[in-house]
């Protein structure tokens, strides 16, 4: 997990300020990820135990381990385990935080589940019905493209039809992709994934289907179409691919970022690179994503 995203996370929840966040930032190229931050991260022990093993330091020139083995809260083996594992950098930012007084272990323990909670990819129980229109929706995928769907590729678009149930509702249709050269935007929104797999990404629909599509991602009642339908259409937008590179840095170890989502007004855009129209049918409109894949990893 990015720890620009943890970093991101506790400011959205007003958990930590800016000031303490960049403090913790610029010194973690100097720290070393501690035995109980990451016996906390693996759950081998509570923030609880982890405290009287620290008081337990403060009374005799012993180990972290030593001690956790000797008071039944870690094993040998478990200690060997985390000391060789390769932890994420974001539970030395957490750790930092806690050493600045910032956040209790307590608070930490806590943090870290609620945080994998909102980010990690979880595979939704669709009805068969959609599963089966996913499962088609690539099939298609690879008679328009004529290549096969990259791992980058079918795990972000498994991820937004995750999303799509999860957050806006089970009630659609997957309709047959196609290759586009050009596309007459309406309401859209865009935002751009960079690094070694590097799209663009184009959320557009007409006025009606946004006002429907923003009440029930905010689960608030719009009746017209203003700039909190609008910033709603980003902010889904911005949620999916933050997760997408959340769980692209978990699972195939890549570093990627991703751009502040933004308007788009041009009457029709124009793509110079392989883009692929994703039209998704739902009760109460069509929700049109545009894909533009600008790098794959070599």
């Amino acid at each position: 997990m990015y720890t620009q995203f943890f970093g991101n996370y506790l400011l959205a929840n007003n958990l930590i300020t800016k000031e303490q966040l960049f403090s913790a930032m610029r010194r973690m190229t100097d720290e070393h990820m501690r035995l109980g931050t990451l016996a906390i991260n693996a759950g081998y022990m509570t923030s609880k135990e982890v405290n009287q093993v620290v008081i337990e330091q403060t009374h005799v020139d012993r180990k972290f381990g030593e001690l956790a083995i000797d008071l039944g809260f870690l094993s040998n083996q478990q200690v060997v385990e985390l000391l060789q594992e390769q932890s994420p950098d974001f539970l030395l930012l957490g750790q930092l935080l806690v050493d600045d007084g910032v956040l209790t272990y307590q608070d930490f323990e806590k943090i870290i589940a609620d945080y994998r909670s909102a980010n990690e990819l979880i595979d939704l129980d669709m009805t068969q019905d959609n599963h089966d229109n996913i499962a088609r929706l690539f099939e298609n995928f690879l008679v328009v493209s004529e290549e096969p769907v990259t791992i980058y590729g079918r795990l972000y678009m498994e991820l937004l039809f995750n999303n799509f149930v999860r957050f806006i509702g089970e009630d659609f249709t997957a309709l047959d992709p196609e290759q586009i050269l050009a596309y007459p935007p309406e309401c859209c929104v865009s935002q751009k994934v960079l690094g070694d797999y590097s799209v663009t990404s184009y959320l557009s629909m007409d006025e009606a289907a946004a006002i429907a599509f923003a009440s029930r991602y905010v689960n608030e009642e719009f009746t017209e179409y203003d700039e909190y339908v609008q910033a709603s259409l980003a902010d889904f937008l911005n949620l999916h691919n933050g997760l997408f590179i959340v769980n692209t840095s978990n699972i195939e170890s890549k570093e990627l970022s991703i751009t502040a989502p933004l308007e788009v007004d041009a009457p029709v855009l124009e793509f110079t690179n392989r883009t692929y129209h994703f039209p998704i049918l739902y009760s109460f409109g069509l929700v049109n994503f545009i894909f533009e894949v600008v790098r794959l990893p070599q």
